[in-house]
């Protein structure tokens, strides 16, 4: 006898919503995994009809192809295992070679995850959730054998989208802001360490938007070339400031792509790195009270005053600490040229660092090797998508461009 919660194949698309509608009136919740086994192939159904250009046994010159049936296919779903079946066609005779076999734009062909459960494990991903613990939220689900190759899939459909995001057209940034992490991958039969690329600009709005990413494998100025070359190439223009920290390749490749723009360096790194060059212990601690006011000086002149005496201080006692502040320090200086009420936004890469390289560490953390460059590029740039819509969502300014015009 055959069960009424058994969909059918040659259930009447027409009749659709009188079928679910009397499915779930007989047997209530039970009857969601088979409403929505007989909603799937109803609609592959009508799909076919639409492919094929004609309805069942009409005689149509607009037809391409013939029906040919069903093959029952397996599904992984959050509702459970439903078991489908997926039209077929076959061409038309005569016509074989312009015939393209139908296939149902709801399944993803050669995998047996839908669509919906392929695009949470693409979040779950993106949310730092590991490969482990994808498959155990799925298991709750009952769908125990998702593997890490169809979690790598799931991923992968975020790609076109995202790479839209990465080519889309830039206008002027008057501010842009530069930075890089460092990422492991796995290259060759070895892990590596590549470089992660972010841009952030500051718009004629006074707000944030994050410009771009980039991973590549490649020497540090080619890269950096050519992420600046790529911006430049979609549009961004009038920049009049670059902030960022010494990174290697860098000063090249700002000469080459945008050689006029003056450079800040990050003046929060370089007091960092001011405490390796220290000899003793004493003088590390008396190097930050030097740094701070050089950088907290009024202005340009006062902080070159400032410089020329805490060179001074350490010549004798410390001779290679004040040649390589000598040499360092004025990187840092160039924000004085700028508005006052711009020098403290602009004076280190904190627009860069706190809430995008902390947030790429803290989703990164979970997976610690990348199989691949891709992998790595197709996370940081999910990740940058959803913080450039929250800056864009919260119109909030990162600076403005009158001091005190609120006022």
């Amino acid at each position: 006898m055959e069960n009424p919660m058994t969909p059918t194949l040659n259930d009447d698309p027409s009749n659709a919503y009188a079928q679910l509608i009397n499915l779930v009136i007989d047997h209530g919740p039970d009857a969601i995994a088979a409403a929505f086994t007989r909603l799937m192939n109803i609609a592959m159904l009508i799909e076919r009809q639409q492919a094929i250009g004609a309805r069942p046994h009409e005689r149509s010159d607009q037809r391409v192809a013939y029906a040919n049936g069903a093959k029952t296919k397996t599904l992984k779903t959050p509702v459970g295992l439903l078991t489908l079946d997926v039209p077929k066609t076959r061409a038309v005779p005569g016509r074989e070679d312009d015939y393209q076999p139908f296939y149902p734009q709801a399944l993803e062909r050669g995998t047996r995850a839908c669509r919906a459960v392929v695009a949470t494990l693409a979040q779950m991903y993106i949310q730092g959730v590991s490969t482990r613990d994808v498959r155990k939220v799925m298991a709750e689900l009952g769908l125990e054998n998702i593997s890490s190759s169809q979690v790598s899939r799931a991923t992968a459909m975020l790609d076109e989208e995202l790479e839209r995001w990465r080519n889309r057209p830039l206008g002027r940034v008057p501010y842009l802001i530069l930075d890089a992490r460092y990422e492991k991958v796995r290259h060759g039969g070895v892990v590596i360490d590549v470089a992660l690329l972010t841009a952030v600009g500051i718009g004629p709005d006074g707000q944030r938007s994050v410009l771009g990413t980039s991973v590549a494998i490649s020497e540090a100025e080619v890269h950096w070339r050519d992420f600046l070359d790529s911006l430049v190439q979609r549009g961004m223009r009038s920049v009049e400031f670059i902030v960022s920290d010494d990174h290697a390749g860098l000063k090249a490749a700002r000469k080459a792509v945008l050689p006029a723009v003056p450079w800040q360096r990050c003046q929060f790194h370089l007091a960092h790195n001011a405490i390796h060059h220290c000899p003793t212990m004493a003088i590390r601690a008396e190097i930050g009270d030097c740094l701070r006011a050089i950088f907290n000086a009024k202005d340009r002149p006062a902080a070159d005053r400032a410089l020329a005496d805490t060179v001074q201080l350490f010549s004798e006692n410390a001779p290679k600490l004040a040649r390589w502040l000598e040499d360092n320090v004025p990187q840092c200086l160039n924000v004085f040229d700028l508005p006052k009420h711009h020098q403290k936004k602009l004076r280190t890469t904190n627009g860069i660092e706190r809430p995008i390289q902390q947030e790429l560490k803290r989703r990164t953390r979970n997976i610690r090797v990348f199989p691949n460059a891709d992998a790595l590029l197709r996370l940081a740039s999910a990740i940058l998508v959803d913080i450039d819509d929250e800056w864009t969502a919260s119109k909030r300014r990162y600076i403005t461009w009158q001091e005190n015009m609120t006022r």
